[in-house]
């Protein structure tokens, strides 16, 4: 990591610090029912600030790695940079500031389509959060909170998975053909699931985990994460959703991590897309929990989203520079299925069960 990542890492950490400390510090002191308005204003500032930092990307890009010079330019271009896109960048030595403005727009183009991705994606962990709270009987105004602590959680665990991962690649390119396996093989799972998995609370292996090496409080008291009795400390049940949440999350990191790294090798603005995703995810939960049945065929939407990225991350560089295949031609598909999933899910809306009843 040179001087120039660690100053970016460093600042956008602090930022992402920041806005943690002021949600909890000032907006989350108290336990609190989380309202649709509420969760739909946090939803827009996350958005918003995602978009933002679109920008900061796509004119101050080329600082995260110190390019200075035509020589930094192509090393990071070459280190981060598939051979099938660098066409697109034209690059050329006699006009500097040019190449580097192409390059700007480029990342800034891999940072967007990678956050939207992960966004999407982001769905069906929420599908599998509002099964936990419900299997785990867990009181709608202590939700915020651990999905607070469950994200903080999700921030380092992705950190290690992105950047370890981001080195295998580097070392064993064809870590990414297993990778590309791995999400169609989960883009067709998805598809053929019927209905909803059940979750047993004894059955978990987190529960298992937790209950064999650390005491724990037979119920929730209050909102607090452990408790004293008679000297002893205790895990409340509300430290073990969290931990379940973050085993969830990191579940779903198998399939999502890789997802964007066919967006971007560039493991800065994996991580980046990853953030804005997951911190964006918690006030998506609360927007999105009691609307969700409205859009029934999102599932299926994210299950061709899998299929798709794992397919492209499967077929050769040179076929996709042979058809001509543009890096913002991911970004169009994604938001194509996503469009037509929400569309499709409101033309055909699933119908009431009719009840009968016995006279």
């Amino acid at each position: 990591m040179t001087i120039n990542e660690l100053v970016f890492f460093a600042g956008f950490l602090g930022f992402i610090f920041a806005m943690l400390v002021l949600d909890l510090g000032v907006f989350s002191r108290k336990s609190h029912v989380v309202s649709f308005r509420e969760a739909s204003a946090w939803s827009v500032v996350w958005i918003l600030v995602a978009i933002g930092f679109y920008f900061i990307v796509r004119f101050y890009g080329d600082t995260i790695h110190g390019i200075k010079n035509y020589a930094d330019l192509e090393k990071t271009v070459g280190l981060y940079i598939d051979d099938s896109e660098v066409d697109e960048l034209n690059l050329s030595p006699d006009n500097f500031a040019k190449s580097v403005d192409n390059y700007r727009s480029h990342i800034a183009i891999e940072f967007i389509t990678g956050w939207l991705l992960e966004y999407s994606l982001s769905v069906d962990n929420i599908f599998v959060i509002i099964m936990i709270f419900a299997s785990f009987g867990v009181r709608e105004k202590y939700f915020k909170k651990v999905l607070l602590w469950g994200i903080l959680g999700a921030v380092v665990m992705r950190f290690i998975f992105i950047f370890a991962g981001s080195a295998l690649i580097h070392k064993f390119h064809w870590i990414l053909y297993i990778f590309g396996g791995l999400l169609i093989f989960s883009g067709i799972k998805m598809f053929l699931e019927k209905g909803e998995e059940k979750i047993e609370p004894d059955k978990h292996p987190v529960v298992k985990f937790v209950s064999r090496y650390f005491r724990v409080f037979p119920r929730y008291f209050k909102d607090y994460f452990f408790i004293r009795r008679k000297g002893l400390l205790y895990v409340t049940p509300l430290f073990v959703v969290v931990l379940i949440i973050e085993f969830t999350d990191l579940l779903f990191a198998v399939d999502s991590v890789p997802a964007v790294f066919a967006v971007t090798k560039d493991p800065y603005i994996v991580f980046f897309s990853n953030i804005f995703a997951i911190m964006g995810l918690r006030s998506m939960f609360f927007f999105l929990s009691n609307i969700m049945h409205l859009f029934h065929y999102l599932k299926t939407g994210l299950a061709f989203l899998l299929t798709f990225i794992g397919t492209k991350m499967l077929v050769p560089h040179e076929w996709l520079k042979l058809i001509g295949y543009k890096t913002h031609y991911s970004l169009y598909i994604i938001l194509a299925i996503l469009i037509i999933s929400v569309l499709a899910s409101v033309a055909f809306p699933v119908k009431a069960k009719k009840q009968v009843v016995n006279a």
